[in-house]
């Protein structure tokens, strides 16, 4: 259609039709209309001239011919494909062939362009404005880097953690084991640290890490606890981006584009076994991204930060945020309660009671109600440590030395027997090194006499009898076979001795306790007897 406002204000000029037709692409015919209209109305001025008068002045004929079509409804065609991702124009097209409106139906490639049409006026996106420092996205990415174990060879799936200023683009990126809660709250810390100070709004998506919903069913979501922690210690809003409105985190988004592409793509060829080795290779890539790749105004996202963002970073707190939980436990009959696999002494007056305790990534506190009964440095690594305080300890269990040593095992075997003590030093002697026995001990002394003292004493005292090898096999075959007191071994006694006495007279008057017989004992008699 021609643009009757341009040749109108070509003409009032003075321009001629050629310079008319070559500046505004129209046809002569269209010029000569609105020469006709000029001459007609004896128009000076187009200021007081307005669209409907154009449109009055100049009828579009094909409106005319439009109105005896139906109208689609395009505006519910754009919600249906924002609602369903697998909604497309071929159908929404079939749907309006298909209503019985009376009337003509646009073709489908008709149709197509009045959707074109109308997105370019309706679905129309406005432009963010970000003011430094006052806003951070973080989200996950959505790929995954493999760490695979140097010693079983298993595989496992690192996820990345995304941070970005939108001012700037200054950004971060971090890998963590697993998304749940810790993990994001230290992705956090991590983040702010790097920043060197804090913004005013946290801006995350909507994962259960960061909300929640209070009610089943209830659209409204709310920030987690911990998560809460987590700003009022560092002093800053969170503000989840809207369900299902990527917009609103356009920055976050164009963010995880570029490290999956970036930091993903380049490492994934690469073979890693540990985090620690991950996130070096993860800090390298980052650097490069923000110091050295060059945007459209030509600088880089360092450079903006460092000049134009920093200073308006709130100051970090002089203490880092530490995720704190609480959980009530049972203090055992060794004194010590069992927090994540982990043991740690309470006072022993206190043990059977039900305690509460505060953990913290590198605390952990006990309180007996409101009051704090101690404090040790939370344990990590091997399952099953122990952090035990002096104080903590009853007076019968302190002063013990020699554990698990020679003394300490020969002791224990005193309170069987003699005999169990004899098995047990033969035991420790046998060995080249004489810790290599130990085990064997224990289990003797802890598995076999637990329960039966006498029999292991029984047992033991046969071995020695037999002079055989002390094994926990052996002793153990002995005990099942020893079912009485009846079958239980005699200690040994000293044989008689056979060396020959001398039965000589003289020594008669100096022996009197030794009889001798003479030859006459031994004759026999007529009949042979």
């Amino acid at each position: 259609m021609a643009d009757y406002r341009k040749i109108l204000g070509l003409l009032l000029e003075g321009r001629s039709y050629r310079e008319v037709v070559e500046i505004a692409g129209c046809s002569h015919r269209d010029v000569a209309r609105v020469r006709q209209e000029v001459q007609d109305r004896a128009l000076t001025s187009i200021v007081a001239i307005t669209d409907a008068d154009l449109a009055k002045w100049f009828p579009d004929g094909r409106r005319r011919v439009s109105e005896e079509y139906v109208q689609p409804d395009l505006a519910r065609v754009v919600a249906s494909m924002k609602q369903n991702r697998h909604f497309t124009l071929l159908l929404a097209w079939r749907r309006y062939v298909d209503t019985k409106d009376a009337g003509k139906k646009y073709g489908y490639s008709q149709f197509c362009a009045l959707f074109t049409d109308y997105l370019r006026t309706h679905d129309l996106v406005a432009v963010l404005r970000h003011e430094p420092g006052r806003a951070m996205l973080v989200d996950w990415a959505g790929d995954t880097i493999d760490l695979i174990d140097a010693v079983t060879g298993e595989v496992t799936r690192a996820v990345l953690f995304v941070a970005v200023l939108p001012f700037s683009g200054m950004m971060f990126c971090r890998a963590y084991a697993d998304m749940k809660s810790p993990a994001w709250l230290n992705a956090h810390v991590q983040a702010f640290a790097f920043y060197g100070g804090v913004p005013q709004i946290v801006v995350p998506d909507n994962p259960t890490t960061s909300t929640h919903q209070t009610h089943k069913g209830d659209a409204e979501r709310v920030v987690n606890a911990r998560y809460q922690h987590l700003a009022d210690h560092y002093q800053c809003a969170i503000v989840p981006a809207r369900v299902k409105r990527p917009r609103d985190k356009a920055a976050a988004e164009n963010a995880v584009n570029v490290v999956n592409k970036r930091v993903i793509g380049y490492l994934d060829d690469d073979v890693f076994t540990t985090l620690t080795e991950l996130n070096d290779a993860i800090d390298e890539r980052v650097r490069e991204i923000n110091h050295d790749i060059r945007r459209a105004d030509d600088t880089t996202r360092w450079e903006r930060f460092d000049t134009e963002e920093r200073n308006f970073l709130e100051p970090l707190p002089d203490a880092a945020f530490e995720d704190v939980s609480w959980k009530e436990l049972k203090a055992g009959r060794n004194y010590h309660v069992t927090a994540d696999t982990q043991r740690y002494s309470v006072p022993f007056t206190l043990a059977g009671k039900l305690l509460r305790v505060r953990l913290t990534s590198s605390r952990v506190t006990v309180f007996d109600g409101h009051e704090m009964l101690c404090e040790h440095p939370r344990l990590t690594g091997r399952k099953g440590q122990y952090s035990t305080l002096p104080e903590h300890v009853p007076p019968q269990h302190r002063n013990i030395d020699g554990l698990w040593s020679r003394q300490w095992f020969t002791d224990r075997a005193r309170s069987v027997g003699p005999a169990t003590v004899t098995v047990i030093e033969q035991i420790l002697d046998g060995q080249a090194i004489e810790a290599q026995g130990y085990l064997a001990c224990q289990n003797i002394l802890d598995g076999l006499g637990k329960s039966n003292r006498e029999r292991l004493e029984a047992a033991c005292q046969e071995l020695v009898n037999r002079s055989a090898q002390p094994t926990y096999s052996t002793l153990k075959r002995l005990m099942a076979a020893i079912d009485s007191d009846a079958k239980k071994p005699r200690p040994v006694v000293p044989a008689a001795s056979t060396r020959k006495r001398v039965s000589s007279v003289v020594f008669r008057d100096t022996m009197p306790d030794v009889y001798v017989r003479d030859a006459s004992h031994y004759a026999r008699d007529e009949e042979g007897n």
